[in-house]
């Protein structure tokens, strides 16, 4: 089986997502992150299932996960790079930390 990291980035993201279900609904938040679980398994195994965005970035893929978008990268294994809401505009996202 191959491994799955989460940069800082999507590491702050999920915080933000975990702190709005915290005080909304636990019960929905819970289902979220056993769903986001799950999906970077399978995208571990089954790297290239998401959809490309090479043209945000080369070597640029997401996964959608109830409203939101897992962002990653193939290295040896995948790297989550952001989980975003689905209306972000990732063009402006990835432009601001590539300026960083």
């Amino acid at each position: 089986m191959s491994l799955y990291i989460i940069a800082p980035s999507a590491s702050r993201d999920l915080n933000q997502i975990a702190d709005y279900f915290l005080s909304r609904n636990l019960e929905a938040g819970e289902k979220l992150f056993k769903e986001f679980n799950k999906k970077c398994e399978n995208l571990a195994n089954f790297p290239k299932m998401g959809r490309s965005y090479d043209h945000i970035r080369p070597s640029l893929r997401g996964l959608p996960l109830d409203g939101y978008i897992i962002i990653y990268q193939v290295i040896d294994g995948i790297e989550i790079l952001r989980v975003v809401s689905g209306r972000q505009d990732l063009k402006s996202l990835f432009a601001e930390s590539d300026n960083e």
